[in-house]
């Protein structure tokens, strides 16, 4: 995949953006830069800004509060590639 311009994350019910958040690490383990993180949606997805990924797999770790209160966690790996 070519570098992606943005991470975007889809939920089943609407999370307080205040008190989640979205971490982007590189394959060393090092945070990347990026945007700010926004809500759309009613708050069911939050989206976060990337800027020119170099080739390589990446981590992204995340932990939402629902608006009901109830907090979730996660992680997924992506890959961008050389070409």
């Amino acid at each position: 995949m070519p570098s992606p311009t943005s991470l975007r994350l889809t939920f089943t019910e609407a999370v307080e953006p205040l008190f989640s958040h979205i971490a982007v690490k590189n394959a060393q383990g090092m945070p990347v830069k990026t945007g700010p993180m926004e809500a759309e949606h009613g708050g069911r997805e939050l989206v976060l800004g990337l800027h020119g990924l170099s080739p390589g797999t990446y981590t992204v770790t995340w932990h939402v509060t629902s608006v009901d209160t109830h907090k979730t966690e996660g992680s997924f790996h992506f890959t961008v590639s050389g070409g």
